[in-house]
């Protein structure tokens, strides 16, 4: 209880913040208020011949006209009180009594004067008629004394009326484009509201809201851990450094592909660094309205200065970043460019912003301006790869830790199985796992619910319910078992460990295979690659004398391979060791190809005899071992399903095979499915 003559003064962070919706409220509770009090003294209209009743019978105390227009009639106090046809006047609301300064009737005149003539006409016949009843003359002179005429006049003029009747557009427009403004700018951030569109919308984690993500939460990327920890370590020990003379790096460009954790690095410096941390991502500057974004850039830089030392991220920085001067149709002069030009003026201009690091993270480095990647700016780069085995299986260790395992699960068997995943693949893997365990009423998750999971992740859900008929089921099992056989075959194919006929999200069937974790790859590595997917159509060309539409993701796949080896990698004679490549991405841009016409004629030759010659080589491989073949479809008929050790049954062990891949269980399932038949 707050002592006496002291007032209650809450505690700070937990005052009412002020709403624009206290303001709609309190015009709502005028608003009703005033028309609660209009109708709670209501003042009726009445007829000529019940207003010549109430003259007749003397009730009539005054009647006042109002701007020529209407007649108030005002009856008189003590005819209210005693008269029970006037009931409903007797008291008024909001505990006001009849006093006649209100008006109980009104009566609408056309005229002035002829409802003058009315009333002087009504007066003379009660007077004749109380001179026939011979009242005595006095009572008369009194009756025509008391009489309500000639009626008084009254000039009124509704001044509330008049300025909400100019007030009213205004308001209506005014609060129209309060709405669009809200709508716009989706009523999230400092730019919620249409006095703060140029604010900024950066999210601040300090030390009253500080997030809970470390660098123990970050499995993997030890190389990029170590980068970002230095970054860190000199917001925390600054001398450190600053007495060897060094500088601590503007900016750290974060840059990989989708999943790999780029934004959960960046969640871990947060926490660690012990600093302001503001997160914004580079769409939120993007606006409609021209010099709004550059505006959020002020306001985010000012905060920061304010704040410093502090830390800026930017996720998703390809929103703003992108190089400027390349979009043709538009023209340069864009509110996107105006924005990064004001970031670029912020990061490294005329003024100094000390203290002040910025983060950010993209997928897109290629495209972003050159102005943005120069030293004093983005001074290191830190590529955020896909994780590799052991990077893999720490990942797996971080994942698992929330789910009711099965005691015999191997974390090293699930890192082989998922060569290729990111880190969010990883995480998805792991959850969905535990779905698929509870759905089958399990109190714990086995190896064959993270099987399933990998199947459900990346080839689909499976649909056994598809009507297929028997002769396509028949083209399908060939074409797949043509798969099987040409991979397993060949020296540089990747492994097969998975066949099924089973329609699978857009698939008819698919193969399943554990490629090989490599940096480079060799001509001879690509071609049985190729051979491999065009095996399927071979297969379907030796069994059925014709084709079908079921190979369209393996030709789309295998041209763009070709494509590459010609264009790209240097890899055919014909063109020599020349690449078209653009790691800059400025032909994104262009309409005109970076060769002539004749070399352009050249390359799709040599694609062709490179797409041709692998689809020659496998109707070969498959020839020679038809029987072979035909047994392994005959077999994938009966069970739908078929592994690696039915193909060694079949076709024998692959002579290649190093020691380390024999080891790998058999019924396990690869990164990369081949979903073909495409369901064109």
């Amino acid at each position: 209880m707050a002592e006496k003559g002291k007032s209650f003064i809450p505690p700070k962070g937990k005052r009412p913040k002020f709403s624009f919706y206290w303001i709609y409220a309190v015009l709502a509770i005028v608003f009703i208020a005033i028309q609660y009090f209009n109708y709670s003294n209501p003042v009726k209209e009445t007829s000529w011949p019940k207003m010549e009743d109430m003259l007749s019978k003397q009730d009539v105390e005054k009647i006042v006209i109002v701007n020529k227009e209407k007649a108030e009639i005002y009856i008189k106090k003590e005819v209210l009180q005693r008269d029970t046809s006037y009931k409903e006047f007797s008291k008024r609301s909001f505990g006001t009594s009849a006093t006649g300064t209100t008006p109980q009737f009104y009566y609408q005149i056309g005229s002035e004067e002829i409802f003058n003539g009315l009333l002087k006409d009504a007066r003379d016949s009660v007077a004749a008629g109380m001179v026939r009843d011979s009242v005595p003359q006095q009572k008369i002179a009194e009756f025509k004394k008391q009489y309500p005429y000639p009626p008084s006049n009254d000039t009124r003029k509704d001044v509330f009326g008049d300025i909400f009747s100019y007030l009213l557009p205004i308001i209506l427009l005014v609060g129209v484009w309060f709405l669009i403004m809200r709508f716009m700018s989706k009523g999230g951030g400092g730019g919620g509201q249409i006095f703060n569109i140029g604010k900024s919308k950066a999210q601040l984690f300090d030390k009253d809201t500080s997030v809970s993500v470390t660098f123990n939460d970050v499995a993997g990327l030890e190389e990029a851990k170590v980068e970002i920890m230095e970054i860190v370590d000199f917001l925390k020990n600054p001398s450190k450094y600053t007495n060897l003379g060094g500088k601590i790096p503007k900016g750290a460009l974060l840059v990989g592909p989708p999943g790999t954790g780029k934004t959960l690095l960046a969640k871990a410096v947060a926490g660690e660094a012990k600093v302001p941390f503001f997160s914004i991502s580079g769409s939120d500057f993007v606006e409609m309205f021209v010099g709004v974004g550059a505006s959020r850039v002020r306001d985010l830089f000012r905060q920061a200065k304010e704040k410093a030392p502090c830390i800026i991220f930017i996720d998703e920085i390809d929103a703003i970043g992108r190089a400027r001067g390349r979009n043709a149709i538009t023209g340069a002069n864009d509110e996107r460019e105006n924005t990064l030009n004001q970031l670029l003026t912020e990061m490294d201009g005329f003024g100094t912003n000390a203290g002040v690091i910025i983060l950010a993270a993209t997928n897109r480095a290629d495209i972003l301006d050159r102005a943005l990647m120069r030293a004093g700016r983005f001074d290191r780069q830190i590529h955020v790869e896909l994780p590799d085995l052991e990077e893999r299986k720490a990942i797996f260790k971080v994942h698992l830790k929330p789910l009711k395992l099965d005691p015999g699960l191997d974390v090293d068997f699930l890192a082989k199985q998922t060569p290729g995943f990111s880190g969010a693949d990883i995480a998805n893997v792991c959850n969905e796992s535990a779905l698929i365990a509870a759905r089958k009423n399990k109190t714990t998750i086995e190896k064959q619910d993270f099987l399933d999971a990998i199947d459900r992740i990346i080839g689909g859900l499976e649909k056994r319910n598809k009507i297929i008929s028997a002769q396509e089921k028949k083209v399908i099992a060939y074409h797949e078992s043509g798969h099987a056989a040409v991979s397993w075959l060949l020296e540089f194919a990747h492994p097969l460990v998975k066949v099924t006929i089973v329609p699978r999200g857009k698939a008819l069937g698919a193969a399943w295979y554990l490629p090989e974790e490599r940096q480079i790859t060799t001509y001879e590595q690509m071609f049985d690659e190729i051979t491999s997917a065009v095996g399927g159509r071979a297969s379907e060309e030796i069994f059925f004398g014709r084709v079908s539409t079921g190979a369209l993701n393996d030709l789309e796949k295998v041209t763009k391979q070709a494509f590459a080896m010609v264009v790209y990698f240097g890899l055919n004679k014909e063109i020599g060791n020349i690449s078209y490549y653009d790691s800059t991405g400025q032909s994104e841009y262009t309409f005109s190809k970076p060769y002539s016409e004749r070399t352009a004629e050249t390359i799709d030759q040599e694609v062709r005899k490179i797409v041709e010659s692998a689809y020659e080589r496998a109707k070969q491989v498959l020839t020679e071992n038809k029987e072979n073949l035909e047994k392994l479809a005959t077999l994938l008929l009966e069970r739908e399903v078929i592994f690696r050790e039915d193909l060694e049954e079949i076709f024998g062990k692959r002579p290649w095979d190093k020691e380390e891949e024999k080891k790998i269980p058999i019924a396990s399932l690869p990164l990369t499915p081949d979903n073909s038949p495409d369901q064109a």
